[in-house]
């Protein structure tokens, strides 16, 4: 069973978590961006491999969103942190 690090409760089963989405990802600002840019936030996502960083709720727990490095290919959890963190871990750039 795959165990996530809530940086709030502690360690926890994957069951309880939600992913919510890619954790590099720059919402746009609909005043200044285009529709398109919207569109690609929303939709347009390029399937990647290996070691990246992605967001998470603990939705079974606390309810806060939190920050999950995660090799794609083997699910190997490499750090958690809260949104705003600077994971230590380097990031892979396989792909």
């Amino acid at each position: 069973m795959l165990h996530i690090a809530c940086p709030w409760c502690g360690l926890r089963a994957q069951s309880e978590f939600t992913y919510a989405n890619d954790g590099t990802l720059i919402r746009p600002d609909l005043s200044n961006d285009s529709i398109d840019d919207h569109y690609n936030y929303v939709y347009a996502r390029d399937p990647r491999r290996g070691i990246q960083d992605e967001m998470w709720r603990h939705s079974a727990g606390c309810g806060q969103f939190l920050k999950v490095r995660r090799d794609t290919l083997t699910h190997e959890i490499h750090a958690t942190g809260a949104p705003q963190d600077d994971l230590d871990v380097p990031k892979d750039d396989r792909s």
